[in-house]
């Protein structure tokens, strides 16, 4: 019996970590990251003593849930970079960013934000900056860029877009689909105001229009 006693408990350390991350990912997803551990732990159905032995804070968490999209955004990034039309694959980077981040409100969150060692976040962000930059820099020289063009404006679409607000998944990603849109004709040297995907209902209340 003692001969299988290690491989019973890095079984069940596997499986109260897959089921930590898989609850973490719904979480952030549907909430951003201000949910507190004790949730987490409690979703997971581990105690929190066990999510911290784990994860022992919270931006071990975020690093370990956010590694796949962090690898999806380098990957949307190197395709637009590689296209030979610098426009075009600018474009394809705005539209498929948006999305991502319209997918998982959570990441949005942890993309911007500053973790003091989490330098997995921290150099996919810089990466993903430095190559948008360079993008950026051909599709003006090419002029199709609007040359008063800077990086914070993509920062700027970033927090805007994090503020939709949908009755669904699907319908958030309608909704990110045609604010990128939008963006990409704001952006445009020379907009030629093409037309627009369709729209989605948006989740409101009286507050935000008064």
């Amino acid at each position: 019996m003692t001969d299988h006693l290690p491989h019973t408990l890095r079984s069940d350390a596997l499986d109260n970590r897959v089921r930590i991350l898989d609850a973490a990912r719904k979480l952030f997803a549907a909430e951003g990251l201000d949910v507190p551990m004790r949730e987490v732990a409690r979703r997971a159905a581990v105690g929190p003593a066990t999510l911290y032995r784990r994860f022992p804070t919270k931006q071990t968490l975020v690093t370990a849930v956010f590694a796949d999209q962090l690898r999806a955004c380098r990957t949307i990034v190197d395709e637009g970079c590689a296209d030979p039309d610098p426009w075009r694959g600018f474009c394809q980077v705005i539209e498929k960013v948006c999305e991502l981040h319209a997918r998982d409100r959570g990441f949005t969150e942890a993309f911007m934000s500053t973790f003091p060692g989490a330098t997995d976040v921290d150099t996919g962000r810089e990466y993903t900056v430095r190559a948008v930059a360079g993008l950026a820099q051909r599709a003006k020289e090419a002029g199709r860029l609007r040359p008063d063009f800077v990086l914070d404006d993509l920062i700027l679409m970033l927090m805007a877009n994090k503020g939709l607000y949908t009755t669904s998944t699907a319908a958030q990603v309608m909704a990110s689909r045609r604010f990128a849109a939008f963006v990409i004709q704001a952006f445009e040297a020379c907009p030629r105001h093409a037309p627009l995907p369709p729209s989605a209902r948006l989740a409101f209340t009286a507050r935000d229009i008064t």
